[in-house]
């Protein structure tokens, strides 16, 4: 992690709204460069938004298979700033995995991506010998990683501190805007009203315990409808969440999501049928018409928004835009 370094006491004031990914990767990236930086959060903490329920994937080869390839592209260098900044950020790749009856899934996404390798059984054993017996053909993306977002959040809250600046949660949403140089609106959804071309994109996840089962990477395991991710966390939990759903509906999971989660986890190993259910959790993801976040701005006001499914991978790359606004490139 970089060693901290005071930031210029004649830098540039800046207030960040908002304490999710894009707010906090742009709060560290501006008080790196110099900026005082204040974070307001409207919520009780850090990531009190739909980044508090997120895999955590640095993937930026699997996200090809539904996204731009300037998704791909700009998020190269993501894996090597979270190393940076956060620390346990695990590189052990992806395993992109389908039951017998929609092996042919993995050919479909294999199509669309690049940066794997094609692995039968002995590999799939050898990476994840819990999975030993079950499946006879995946994609490794070798070069991908992940990083428990709850744990990176609070972080950058410890590195955006380091810095000089300070993060105020419970904070109101109105303020003197002209006590800063410069406001960075990294509300998402709640921004709603000045970004009259965004949506929201539901998104769902559990969290499970399963103590009798460990592993090293995320998989995502492949269906027609609804393509799900197991993503390992400390101490034998396991984020279980569904890609993205069209809908804007903001209510709790319902029981057929439910049983499509479980019935993943369970079709992974049938061990999960006997895990623990800590957390059941939606939210509703900020989207543009492209699904590609994107840095706009009005005066020296900057809206960072529009992260859809790409939070992590691409924020660093947003905050760095920001900044440039802030600083000259």
């Amino acid at each position: 992690m970089p060693a901290p370094s005071p930031p210029s006491a004649h830098g540039p004031s800046v207030l960040v709204l908002g304490a999710g990914v894009s707010g906090m990767t742009a709060a560290v990236t501006l008080a790196e460069r110099g900026a005082r930086v204040v974070v307001h959060e409207r919520g009780p903490r850090i990531g009190s938004g739909a980044s508090w329920k997120a895999g955590g994937m640095l993937a930026p080869w699997c996200e090809a298979e539904s996204a731009t390839p300037e998704v791909t592209e700009q998020s190269l260098s993501s894996l090597d700033w979270w190393d940076a900044h956060v620390p346990q950020v695990v590189r052990n790749g992806t395993l992109v995995l389908a039951p017998a009856r929609d092996v042919g899934e993995i050919a479909r996404f294999g199509r669309r991506t690049s940066h794997f390798r094609t692995i039968g059984e002995a590999e799939i054993a050898q990476l994840e010998p819990e999975l030993a017996d079950r499946f006879s053909r995946a994609l490794f993306f070798e070069h991908e990683g992940h990083v428990n977002p709850r744990d990176a959040l609070l972080a950058l809250g410890r590195r955006v501190e380091s810095l000089g600046g300070r993060i105020v949660c419970n904070a109101p949403m109105s303020y003197d805007a002209g006590a800063y140089d410069w406001i960075v609106d990294c509300t998402g959804i709640a921004a709603r009203d000045v970004m009259p071309d965004m949506r929201g994109v539901r998104g769902e996840m559990l969290l499970l315990r399963c103590r009798d089962i460990t592993l090293s990477r995320p998989v995502r395991m492949l269906h027609p409808r609804i393509p799900v991710y197991i993503v390992p966390r400390a101490e034998h939990v396991f984020m279980v969440g569904a890609t993205m759903i069209e809908s804007e509906n903001a209510g709790g999971m319902t029981l057929r999501s439910m049983v499509e989660l479980l019935g993943a986890a369970y079709a992974l190993h049938p061990a999960f049928g006997e895990a623990e259910i800590l957390e059941t959790g939606t939210g509703l993801r900020p989207s543009y018409p492209d699904n590609m976040p994107a840095v706009r701005r009005d005066g020296k006001r900057i809206y960072v928004n529009g992260m859809y499914r790409h939070g992590f991978l691409l924020s660093p790359v947003r905050a760095r835009e920001a900044a440039d606004i802030v600083f000259g490139p």
